[in-house]
C-alpha cells in the first residue's frame, strides 16, 4: 500500500535528524528499507564472529554493540512512526545512546544480532507497506521535537546507511576473516587486508 511519500520538509524533523534524512535518495524510503534488507545481512554476515567484536578506539563500540545500537533504534524510531500515524497525541520520551551499553551485545552472538536485524528490518517494512496515505504526513513530538511519519521513515532508512558508511570509511581496515587490524587508509574498511 505504499504510495508516492515524498521527501520530508525542514520542518518535519529536528535539523539534527536531516544527517539521516539526507542519506536516503528518492521520494519512498520504504524502497529504501526494502533493499536495505536484501544488502545489510549479507554485508554484516561478511564480518567474522571474532571480527564483530573489534573497536577502532577503546571508547567506541564493537561492531556488535553498532548493529545492536542500529536495530533498537530502528524499534524505537519505528514505534514512534506508529504512535503518530495512528495519531495519538501523547509526546514520547527520548531514546539515550547510553541503552546500548545496557544491552551487553558483546554476550551476543553475532549471528543472533544479524538474525534480531532481519526480524526487525521485516517488521519495519509490514509497518510502512500498510501505511495509510494520511498517515504519512501526521506528526507528533518525540525528544521534544517535532517528527512526522515521513520523517521517520527516512530516518530509519539512513540511520543504517549513516553506520554502515562509518564502518567502511574508518581509517583502520579490518581484515574480516584472518589477522588483526590493518594501519591503511582506505575507503573500504571490511575488505581483507
Amino acid at each position: 500500500m505504499t504510495h508516492m511519500i515524498g521527501r520530508p520538509q525542514p520542518a518535519e524533523a529536528a535539523p539534527y535528524y536531516f544527517t539521516y534524512i539526507n542519506q536516503v535518495t528518492g521520494d519512498n524510503p520504504v524502497t529504501t528499507i526494502e533493499s536495505q534488507l536484501e544488502e545489510s545481512p549479507a554485508f554484516f554476515a561478511s564480518i567474522s564472529e571474532e571480527k564483530s567484536l573489534y573497536r577502532y578506539a577503546p571508547e567506541k563500540w564493537s561492531i556488535r554493540q553498532l548493529l545492536n545500537h542500529v536495530t533498537d533504534t530502528e524499534r524505537a524510531v519505528a514505534f514512534r512512526a506508529l504512535w503518530f500515524a495512528h495519531g495519538f497525541e501523547s509526546s514520547l520520551p527520548s531514546y539515550q545512546n547510553i541503552a546500548a551499553a545496557s544491552a551487553q551485545a558483546d554476550t551476543i552472538s553475532w549471528a543472533a544480532h544479524i538474525e534480531e536485524f532481519r526480524r526487525v528490518r521485516l517488521s519495519t517494512i509490514s509497518l510502512f507497506r500498510n501505511m495509510p496515505t494520511e498517515a504519512w504526513t501526521r506528526s507528533g513530538i518525540a525528544s521534544d521535537n517535532r517528527f512526522t511519519v515521513r520523517a521517520l521513515a527516512y530516518i530509519i532508512a539512513g540511520h543504517l546507511t549513516h553506520h554502515v558508511n562509518v564502518l567502511r570509511e574508518r581509517s583502520y581496515r579490518i581484515s574480516l576473516h584472518r589477522g588483526t587490524p590493518c594501519r591503511k587508509q582506505h575507503r573500504n574498511i571490511l575488505s581483507a587486508c
